[in-house]
């Protein structure tokens, strides 16, 4: 369980405090707000990159407030997706697990594994250029799950995709998030991406 306990983040001349929720592991809590509500500047903090000033940031009985960002086991999903050009869908996968070294069996085991569960196991051979929009959104959320992340982060990252394939998608990740128990942080201004994959939603405009 990832815990927020009553925390404040300075970022720049923008300060937001007094910010308290939990997620356990396997749910999702979604994260709204209108832009500038401060979204984004909860996510980074949690990932390591903003300025905690007060309270503290709890995974598990274990508190990363001011742990390096490499040792809070976090995955990310941008809106971007941010795919490297050159390297194949095999290659995203690998990328997190190759990182943290993982032993060379383990890492293709995986990279299997997760392919499988997101529905891309015949487009491991590709490159960016070849797929489209839900394909590379799904190799973005395989990407950032396959290290086995405690948390993932999901920041304004189903922007731009049609109905069917936001639908497609978010069932597919509902079932990877419940079955991991990854605690799973949605940042949307989107009601229908909540309702689809969040279990609770904490809205910054009751705050």
């Amino acid at each position: 369980m990832i815990c927020i306990d009553n925390i404040s983040i300075r970022a720049g001349e923008f300060t937001i405090s007094n910010i308290s929720f939990k997620i356990p592991n396997g749910k999702c809590l979604a994260l709204m707000g209108k832009s500038g509500s401060g979204k984004t500047t909860i996510m980074e903090a949690i990932c390591g990159l903003r300025e905690v000033i007060n309270g503290g940031i709890i995974n598990g009985e274990k508190d990363i407030t001011y742990a390096v960002p490499r040792d809070r086991m976090v995955g990310l999903v941008p809106q971007d997706n941010v795919l490297f050009p050159t390297m194949t869908v095999r290659e995203h996968l690998a990328y997190g697990p190759l990182m943290r070294k993982w032993k060379k069996a383990e890492v293709h085991a995986r990279v299997a594994e997760v392919a499988e569960s997101l529905g891309i196991s015949l487009l491991l051979d590709r490159l960016p250029r070849w797929l489209s929009g839900g394909e590379a959104k799904r190799v973005a959320i395989g990407r950032a799950i396959a290290a086995k992340p405690e948390l993932l982060c999901l920041d304004e990252s189903f922007t731009g995709l049609d109905r069917e394939t936001l639908v497609d998608i978010m069932r597919v990740l509902k079932s990877t998030i419940q079955r991991e128990k990854i605690s799973t942080l949605l940042i949307t201004h989107h009601q229908q991406e909540a309702d689809l994959l969040a279990d609770e939603i904490y809205n910054l405009k009751n705050h």
